[in-house]
């Protein structure tokens, strides 16, 4: 471990959890400890928050999957973490050794267990035998992937590096209770196989898109007509568009496997070489169901629509796994996000990555379409 700490500036790009996740999941990776200096300093409540969501959700609130995301860090690699405090702009960790075995992270209202998830399972990959996470929060939250669209569009792509979920991925992945705003109260149980070293990717070809189908759903007391409605109108809009291909987007009610009320929808497409694209949306009060679903479906169109392999909200999520694998990956996107950028850049300062973006004329499309590439750090676990 270096004696000195790695100082990272916590205002940087997108200047919020994209920065904490990706810095606390490397140093725990590395060994290597950091110093998140200035944590949301270009926000209007600066430091790290912890709060209950108020009436009105703001983007400038620190939501509580990031202070519990860190201390799952810090508990994942028996680490010392200084600062983790609400209001604090600074936090320091000190990783030990990864530890296998069971770890629990609650965010105690619906802020999101997917990100609970993006920053313990790269760590837990590097552990000396499986670990299985409880991860209690909101399942389906917003300014987050739901946990739908990380069990059946980030779990399959981020397989093809060799992460591997569990013996029986299908059965066992997630045994879920969702939760819901503003009780949140969803628990999602995950089991991850550690690996010696993680396998690049080279993702740059779509093919035809060749199947969609989704999930319209109510959960608690909300009545089934909006699922319905919901699914009407997405495959409304996505109809305008693609006319060749049937759409299957079920129209669910969940009664039983949900704690509070809340409705919303997930389209997923599937291409002729594996790749997987998504639009999602969840309802809010006094929005009508049709919308709820239009938004989605033009969520998928938009992901679709630039010929690249992955969507907008899958780019960010694979750079750290691009950064650790021995090898050169290559991904195929649409416009670079800024959440993909700081990844990089918070890769690149605590690895040996090495990224470039190469920018692509399509001819099968009008938009343009860019080449991540990444020369891995080929990171090994020590503890197999």
């Amino acid at each position: 471990m270096d004696s000195a700490a790695v100082e990272i500036d916590g205002s940087v790009m997108e200047g919020g959890g994209q920065i904490l996740r990706v810095s606390a999941a490397l140093s725990c990776i590395t060994g290597s400890s950091i110093k998140i200096t200035k944590i949301r300093a270009g926000r209007s409540t600066p430091g790290l928050r912890s709060l209950q969501y108020s009436k009105h959700v703001v983007l400038c609130v620190f939501r509580p999957q990031h202070l519990s995301g860190l201390q799952l860090v810090s508990d994942l690699c028996s680490g010392s973490l200084q600062g983790a405090s609400i209001g604090s702009t600074d936090i320091s960790l000190t990783p030990g050794k990864i530890q296998s075995g069971n770890h629990t992270a609650d965010t105690q209202t619906a802020g999101s267990v997917c990100l609970l998830l993006q920053v313990a399972l790269p760590c837990a990959l590097y552990a000396d035998s499986s670990s299985q996470l409880c991860l209690k929060g909101g399942t389906n939250a917003e300014m987050a992937p739901q946990i739908d669209y990380t069990v059946k569009v980030f779990k399959p792509i981020v397989e093809k590096f060799g992460v591997h979920f569990g013996c029986d991925i299908r059965m066992r992945f997630c045994l879920c209770v969702r939760g819901y705003y503003p009780k949140g109260g969803g628990e999602v149980m995950v089991t991850v196989n550690p690996v010696k070293e993680l396998q690049p990717i080279i993702m740059t070809e779509r093919g035809n898109i060749t199947k969609i189908h989704g999930r319209a759903y109510v959960a608690g007391v909300l009545p089934f007509k909006l699922a319905k409605d919901m699914s009407a109108a997405a495959v409304r809009t996505i109809r305008k568009e693609i006319k060749e291909l049937y759409i299957n987007i079920q129209p669910l009610q969940e009664k039983d496997k949900a704690y509070g009320n809340g409705n919303g929808i997930i389209i997923i497409a599937e291409s002729s070489t594996g790749c997987l694209f998504a639009g999602s949306a969840l309802g809010k009060k006094g929005v009508y169901a049709d919308k709820v679903g239009i938004e989605a479906a033009e969520m998928l169109l938009r992901n679709i629509r630039h010929n690249g392999c992955v969507d907008e909200f899958l780019q960010d999520q694979l750079i750290i796994f691009m950064a650790l694998a021995k090898g050169t990956s290559r991904i195929r996107t649409g416009a670079v996000t800024l959440h993909t950028q700081t990844a990089i850049h918070i890769a690149e300062q605590l690895t040996q990555a090495k990224f470039s973006i190469t920018k692509c004329e399509d001819e099968l499309s009008s938009n343009i379409t860019y080449i991540i590439e990444c020369q891995g750090s080929g990171a090994t676990n020590p503890n197999l």
